[in-house]
C-alpha cells in the first residue's frame, strides 16, 4: 500500500471504547489475492491466485442467480483468463454501516437513517459480522465488528446529531475500519450532503477505495448527491443510490442486503506472471454470456 499522507493520517477512526460525543480519531484504508490478507490496501500474494466477487443483476436491479462458471469471462488487462475457482451463493461477510450524524441530519433524517440501518442489520445472516460508524467532523466506531446485533442496535439508538460532514475523511476512515476484517468486506455509507472541511481530497479518497478490497455502497438521500458516490461504487464493485424520498431508504437497504447474499466468486491465476517488485496495476473486466444483465466487480488490483 502507498502509505497515507499526513493529511490522510489525521482524520481516521475513533476509539470505540469511548462513547463521548466528540469521539477521538485514530489511524486506520471485489478483489482479493488468495493466501494473503493485506495489512494495507494493496494486494500481495505468494500463490498469485486472484479472487474477485461479481454481482449480476437484471434490468430491474434484482440479483441474477443460477449462473455457472461457463457463463463468465474474466479478462485481465484485456486478456482472457482461465477461471480455476468458482462458487455461487452466500459467503462470509463483514460489513460496516456508516451513518452521517452531522447537524444537517438532526431530527427526521437521522431517525430515518437509523431505522434503515436497523432493518439492514436484521437482514444479515447470524454468522455475518457487522460494525457501526457515526461520521461527521470525526468518525467514531460506535459498535465494533461482531455478531452481537443487540449491542449494535443499542449503540445505533444512541447516535445523535453532531458536527459537519467531513465526507472524504470519513470514507477513508470507514475503509480503514473494515479493511482488517475477514471474508468479503463491504461498506454501506449513508449521507445527505457533500463534503465540508475534509483534509483528504476526493481523488485521495477514491484512490484509497480503489486499492482496498471493500465493496462500497454509497447512499445519498435528500436533494444533493456527492459526485464521488458513483465513482466509489464503480471502482469497488458496489452500487450507488440516490434516494430523494426518505421513505424509500429502508427498501434500498433491503435491496443491498439481498445483493450481498447473492454474489459469485471467481478465481484465476494470471496468465501473465506477477514479477516481484513490479508494483503493477492490472485491470479486471468480468462479463456474463447472458443478455439483459449487468455485471459489477472490482476494476483491478495491484500486482506486487
Amino acid at each position: 500500500m502507498v502509505a497515507p499522507s499526513g493529511a490522510l493520517s489525521a482524520h481516521l477512526i475513533t476509539n470505540c471504547g469511548r462513547r463521548r460525543r466528540y469521539g477521538r480519531a485514530v489511524l486506520g484504508a471485489v478483489l482479493l489475492i488468495l493466501g494473503a490478507r493485506p495489512a494495507a490496501a494493496q494486494f500481495t500474494s505468494s500463490v498469485n491466485v486472484v479472487e474477485v466477487y461479481a454481482t449480476v443483476t437484471d434490468a430491474k436491479g434484482g440479483p441474477v442467480t443460477g449462473l455457472v462458471q461457463e457463463d463468465f469471462t474474466v479478462r485481465e488487462n484485456g486478456e482472457p483468463q482461465q477461471v480455476s475457482t468458482f462458487a455461487a451463493g452466500q459467503f462470509p461477510l463483514s460489513v460496516a454501516v456508516a451513518i452521517d450524524r452531522s447537524f444537517s441530519m438532526a431530527g427526521e433524517r437521522l431517525a430515518t437513517a437509523q431505522s434503515a440501518a436497523r432493518l439492514f442489520l436484521g437482514e444479515l445472516r447470524p454468522d455475518d459480522e457487522s460494525m457501526l460508524l457515526a461520521i461527521g467532523s470525526q468518525t467514531e466506531i460506535v459498535a465494533p465488528l461482531s455478531r452481537d446485533r443487540q449491542a449494535q442496535l443499542a449503540a445505533l439508538a444512541r447516535v445523535d446529531a453532531f458536527g459537519t460532514t467531513g465526507l472524504y475523511d470519513s470514507i477513508v476512515a470507514a475503509i480503514d475500519a473494515i479493511q482488517p476484517a475477514k471474508g468479503r468486506r463491504a461498506l454501506i455509507l449513508l449521507s445527505d450532503g457533500s463534503d465540508r472541511y475534509s483534509t483528504v481530497t476526493a481523488s485521495q479518497a477514491l484512490e484509497r477505495a480503489r486499492r482496498s478490497d471493500v465493496l462500497i455502497y454509497p447512499i445519498a438521500f435528500g436533494q444533493t448527491r456527492p459526485e464521488t458516490f458513483a465513482e466509489l461504487a464503480t471502482l469497488t464493485g458496489g452500487r450507488s443510490f440516490h434516494v430523494r424520498n426518505a421513505k424509500e431508504l429502508p427498501q434500498t437497504l433491503r435491496a443491498i442486503a439481498a445483493e450481498l447474499r447473492n454474489q459469485y466468486l471467481l478465481g484465476y491465476t494470471p496468465a501473465k506472471p506477477i514479477v516481484a517488485g513490479a508494483n503493477e496495476w492490472r485491470g479486471i473486466a468480468v462479463t456474463v454470456q447472458r443478455p439483459g444483465v449487468t455485471v459489477r466487480a472490482r476494476d483491478g488490483y495491484v500486482a506486487k
